[in-house]
């Protein structure tokens, strides 16, 4: 077998960057995102040090690390408690729907695009990003938080509507007519909701089958049934993260302890190829122009998902800082939208460049705003011997 020693050395620079990367986020107490972010935005098309060799690998591995990241967050939680804060969030994802797809919607009648490209436009400002929420929630340890719930069930309704979505996008923007496009509708949501129900009934069965002793074959078991569904589901043009997350919450108790504790080092690593992908997507040279409407979707986009956010967190009971910390986790984009731009960005060439922007603009900021929005209030230290009353 032979070896490619472009691909060998490109990735090894790339893994010690990370890893400089990540030691400088953890010194001052931030997510690594950003960083990862920014130095796929570096490394990536007109940057300053293209990897080419190693760039189908980040490609492949950061699809795996999606499947990984929402893997590990199915873990946390079991199928029961998560199936009745679904129901509870049923009025939140209206809610969502209507205030982020509907400025998405406006932008691109405003910008002169036909139908599809506005049909597109609404998707890429309606959908989070589930694999950097998911890992956001894990760096700041928010995973055990009274609002994580009402996120996490946001994120799955997104992913559900992303099912009924991609297939008629796909459709219409091939030029395939309503009923083609209301036929894969049918399909990948009942696909869906068959998986969801045979996880709800029978997982339990799963999780004794996949359990075992030893943890290498507990890590190849789980990860080979996950890569498995994971890949049905996007058959489907379904979520390959909503298939994932199910298989993590079918895992309960020890098991699930055990499967989480063998996976965080892949995960951890495919994660960060994931975050470099995104970077790497984008090519700097078409950023300038279209960054002013960007940042101004952006801002409009980021103030209607806090909004949504806080009102998802207010109906499972959090508090005040629990709605905003709620609200500024969900402000991230990332994979669908450029899923979604890849779908009909050779039909709208001002659009993808349009998209990347937007998406790097809040990949970026939103794990900064997130951070933020949830540390508490600055209290003054006082002397020994003085009081808050003293002036």
């Amino acid at each position: 077998m032979q070896t490619s020693v472009a691909l060998l050395l490109e990735l090894g620079v790339i893994l010690a960057a990370l890893s400089v990367l990540g030691a400088l986020a953890r010194r001052f107490a931030l997510s690594p995102i950003p960083l990862y972010l920014l130095a796929g935005l570096s490394l990536g098309e007109g940057g300053i040090a293209p990897v080419p060799a190693a760039g189908e690998f980040v490609q492949v591995g950061a699809a795996i690390g999606l499947v990984l990241l929402l893997l590990a967050l199915g873990l946390q939680f079991s199928i029961h408690e998560f199936t009745v804060s679904l129901r509870r969030h049923v009025p939140s994802a209206g809610v969502d729907l209507v205030l982020n797809a509907v400025p998405g919607a406006l932008a691109g009648w405003y910008l002169g695009l036909d139908a599809v490209g506005i049909l597109a436009l609404a998707g890429v400002t309606y959908i989070s990003s589930s694999g950097i929420i998911a890992r956001l929630l894990d760096d700041l340890r928010r995973l055990g938080n009274r609002e994580t719930p009402a996120v996490l069930s946001v994120l799955v309704l997104e992913d559900f509507a992303m099912a009924a979505y991609l297939p008629l996008l796909v459709v219409l923007a091939s030029g395939g007519t309503w009923w083609q496009a209301g036929l894969g509708v049918l399909v990948a949501v009942g696909a869906v909701l068959a998986a969801f129900v045979v996880s709800y009934r029978w997982g339990h069965h799963l999780g004794r089958l996949l359990s075992d002793p030893d943890p290498e074959q507990l890590m190849l078991r789980v990860l080979g049934l996950t890569l498995i569904v994971a890949a049905l589901a996007e058959l489907v043009h379904a979520s390959a993260a909503v298939g994932a997350f199910l298989v993590g919450l079918t895992l309960t108790g020890e098991a699930a302890k055990r499967a989480r504790n063998v996976l965080t080092p892949l995960r951890d690593l495919f994660a960060a190829l994931f975050f470099l992908a995104i970077g790497l997507s984008v090519s700097l040279s078409d950023l300038v122009p279209v960054l002013p409407v960007a940042l101004v979707l952006a801002a409009v986009t980021a103030a209607t998902k806090v909004v949504t956010g806080q009102y998802a967190a207010l109906r499972e009971g959090a508090g005040t800082r629990g709605r905003l910390r709620a609200g500024t986790v969900l402000i991230v984009r990332g994979e669908f939208s450029i899923v979604i731009i890849g779908l009909v960005g050779a039909h709208h060439d001002k659009l993808g460049p349009l998209v990347a922007a937007y998406v790097l603009v809040l990949a970026i900021a939103g794990p900064l705003v997130t951070r933020l929005g949830g540390a508490p209030p600055y209290r003054p230290r006082l002397l020994p011997g003085t009081n808050a009353g003293n002036s």
